[in-house]
């Protein structure tokens, strides 16, 4: 008796024991869990919880277990109290697979306009909603992090993604993004902006090779993502597949640790883009680790042994390796998997469609209105409507590829015009709708297996145009007051645009808008042009035909809706383009270094095995800082719309404006007043015009902006737009320093940046800020 309680009092002493040894992590115990674990555990940590993402069986973001269709995880080690966390993608809602085959229940998500449509708000208070409203749902489907939001630079109208990207300038990127942050991580979930960074263009996206200056680099490149890490703290970073003068982002300690932590003072972790392994190129993971790269993803079992070797052979740091596991953890303990929050699997989807509505109807841009619109405003709205082109059927709510969402329905221009009282001709639209389902099923059949990113659960695609005979326009002018024509264009990861056929007009598409609108014109019946496209396309040759041109971007799933709001003035557009719409894409000095020449993905350039092959190793930044309407305002050259431009239906007048500083903030006030007969918003932009110093500068940089809320006629509203004195500072890459030189500072308010509506000054010192001495350009 008294042998066996010395027995169970051993025990006990050994459970004690090892139960003090092997701590749970919390908040708190982080330093003592690190110490807890293996070597094993930490390389593991470190690596991304989808070791079979890149087989045979598994399609590229759709292989995790837990959430299917989720892009990847971290890894649970249960016996220190570690969960597994899953990342989703986005960024303009959560993708995962709409269906499992254990449930007849639907796990579809709201899908949100596309990222050049939330710019075009210039709303941040917006870009919060939506972000509140997405993290909400990524929490509700059991995820921790979403992948997004999309900051890269629109340095050319070709990228396959600037759909999903912001804006050419960097400041409108960075402070939408803060929006888009704050909202997401207030729901407590966690977002990952990227791609960090110069991810400029899809070709050959992960060895290109961007080659740029540091003073580029700091002011255009990397400015929107110091803004996000400074104002809203993401909890991680994904760094891109690109080479940065050289060396590989995933690699690069000047990016990952020099600029990103010990300059910018972000604490969060860094996580690639899914890659895997990539020794063939260069790329080791040991060299990652060092780098300041935490996570692997979506990872494999041979990246854990590379870390475990690699300490144990003494090319790795222990040091190193604690550095990125201690990040993890601080970033596990911040998780919805680690605070116990169970997801329903049943997001408020009705409640963020009207958020996914507004942001839609705020972010379309007018772009032409000979005084057509809004319908009705002379009497009452039309009662019939032709609706020509494709994308009036097929209309597409976002882009193609690990941005696509999937959504429980997507709103088309017959179902939007029908909520407000405007039929579709029947035989037309019964023409329209046999044809893509044809096209579809043909689009499927002839598409070759590696073009992954066009297949269905990758989005839906642009379908071609059909033919308008002149017979077929002589009915349908017997049927409809007037017509509407819409001009598509889809884009996506994977692959960049071309000039012929999707930046410009094809000539089939040329010859439909002028068929149709001489038709039309004849018997004095309106027409109106949708541009359905995420990204830039060329209109200076076929402007002058339609009546009214409506900027629809990729509008999300409530896009026909905003469509019919808008041109009936129910919402009075107030969007504002973030980019510059060129004359010609050739009129971007980008454009002569952007890959052209080459066709990424065809049937006559597949290597061996169907693999695409990379036959673009170097792109040049030969333009340096002069990107967007930098280039374009300084030059003096014309532009189809300038940046910041967009109609309305009403009239504003902004008042004189007054610029104040108080120690290191500088508020610019205005005083708006919609002078018009309609309720609107405006947009108030700074741009700020430098004194001429040491560097050479453009004529003026966006700095500050703010937009009214919906002013009645006659309503006013004074807007208090702030920046910082050390957001007037170029790089000064002599020096490793941000310089603004003393003198004047003129400030230009306006409604965009060819319309300066009143002016202040303000006479500065000299400004410096000393910085690391990072991504230096190799001779």
């Amino acid at each position: 008796m008294i042998m066996n309680i010395k027995i169970l009092a051993f025990a006990m002493t050994m459970s004690i024991t090892a139960t003090a040894q092997t701590p749970k992590l919390s908040k708190n115990n982080i330093d003592e869990v690190l110490h807890a674990m293996t070597l094993e555990e930490k390389a593991s940590l470190l690596i991304g919880g989808e070791y079979d993402f890149w087989s045979t069986t598994a399609v590229a973001g759709n292989s995790s277990r837990t959430v299917p269709g989720a892009a990847g995880s971290t890894i649970a080690i249960p016996r220190l109290g570690i969960p597994e966390t899953i990342l989703t993608d986005g960024p303009a809602g959560v993708r995962i697979n709409p269906t499992r085959p254990e449930t007849d229940k639907t796990f579809y998500a709201t899908g949100f306009p596309v990222g050049s449509c939330l710019a075009a708000t210039w709303n941040t208070e917006l870009a919060s909603r939506v972000g509140k409203a997405i993290g909400n749902e990524v929490k509700a489907y059991n995820c921790d992090v979403i992948l997004g939001p999309g900051m890269n630079i629109h340095r050319n109208p070709l990228c396959g993604r600037n759909f999903e990207y912001y804006s050419e300038d960097p400041l409108l990127t960075g402070k939408i993004a803060v929006g888009y942050v704050n909202g997401v991580q207030s729901e407590g979930a966690g977002v990952s902006i990227k791609h960090f960074a110069v991810n400029s263009q899809e070709t050959n996206r992960t060895g290109v090779d961007e080659q740029l200056s540091q003073r580029a680099a700091r002011e255009i490149y990397l400015r929107g993502f110091e803004i996000a890490v400074r104002e809203s703290h993401p909890w991680t970073v994904m760094s891109s597949y690109n080479r940065i003068n050289g060396v590989f982002v995933q690699a690069n300690y000047d990016l990952l640790t020099k600029i990103l932590r010990d300059d910018w003072g972000f604490k969060g972790i860094v996580m690639t883009d899914w890659c895997g392994k990539r020794e063939q190129a260069g790329l080791y993971t040991i060299d990652e680790v060092k780098a300041g790269n935490d996570l692997m993803e979506p990872g494999c079992k041979e990246q854990v042994d590379d870390i475990v070797a690699g300490v144990k052979s003494g090319k790795l740091r222990m040091e190193d390796v604690d550095k990125c596991v201690r990040r993890i953890l601080e970033y596990i303990v911040l998780t919805p998997h680690f605070n116990g929050y169970k997801g329903n699997n049943a997001p408020d989807l009705k409640t963020h469609a009207v958020v996914s509505r507004e942001v839609a109807e705020e972010g379309m841009v007018l772009l032409k209105n000979n005084g057509v619109l809004p319908l009705g405003a002379k009497g009452s709205l039309p009662k019939r409507v032709s609706l020509y082109g494709t994308g009036s059927y097929n209309f597409l709510s976002g882009g193609v590829g690990s941005g696509c969402v999937h959504t429980p329905y997507i709103i088309d221009l017959v179902q939007g015009l029908k909520n407000v009282g405007i039929e579709a001709t029947a035989d037309l639209t019964e023409i329209y709708k046999k044809y893509i389902d044809y096209a579809k099923l043909k689009f499927e059949a002839d598409r070759s297996g590696y073009r992954w990113f066009e297949a269905p659960l990758m989005g839906d695609q642009k379908m071609p145009e059909i033919d308008i005979t002149q017979e077929l326009l002589k009915k349908q002018l017997k049927q409809s007051d007037m017509a509407v024509i819409t001009i598509s264009r889809q884009a996506g990861e994977g692959i960049d645009r071309k000039i012929d056929g999707e930046f410009n007009l094809t000539p089939q598409e040329m010859k439909m808008i002028q068929d149709v609108t001489t038709a039309y014109h004849a018997e004095n019946k309106p027409v109106i042009v949708v541009i359905n496209s995420g990204s830039v396309m060329e209109t200076t040759s076929w402007s002058a035909y339609p009546d009214a041109i409506l900027l629809a971007w990729q509008p999300g799933e409530e896009g026909g809706n905003a469509v019919a709001d808008i041109l009936t003035g129910k919402v009075c557009p107030s969007g504002r383009l973030s980019m510059t719409w060129p004359l010609a894409a050739t009129d971007h000095p980008s454009t002569k270094n952007f890959p052209q020449d080459i066709d990424l993905f065809t049937y006559e350039n597949l290597g061996a095995g169907g693999a695409p092959i990379p036959t673009r190793d170097v792109t040049k930044h030969e333009e340096d800082i002069w990107v967007g309407y930098r280039f374009f305002d300084t030059n003096r050259r014309q532009v189809a719309y300038p940046f910041g431009f967009g109609l309305s239906y009403t009239t504003f007048n902004f008042s004189a404006p007054t610029v104040k500083r108080s120690g290191d903030k500088i508020t610019v006030s205005v005083t708006v007043k919609n002078t018009g007969s309609v309720a609107g918003k405006e947009v108030a932009q700074v741009y700020v015009a430098a004194p001429k110093g040491k560097l050479e500068k453009p004529t003026k940089e966006l700095k500050a902006f703010g937009k009214t809320r919906t002013l009645k006629p006659g309503e006013t509203q004074t807007l208090q737009m702030t920046l910082a004195v050390r957001d007037l500072a170029s790089y000064d890459e002599k020096n490793s320093q941000w310089l603004a030189d003393a003198g004047t500072y003129t400030f230009l308010v306006g409604s965009n940046v060819e319309a300066v509506k009143g002016k202040a000054t303000l006479t500065l010192p000299q400004y410096t800020e000393k910085t690391s001495n990072a991504l230096a350009m190799k001779k």
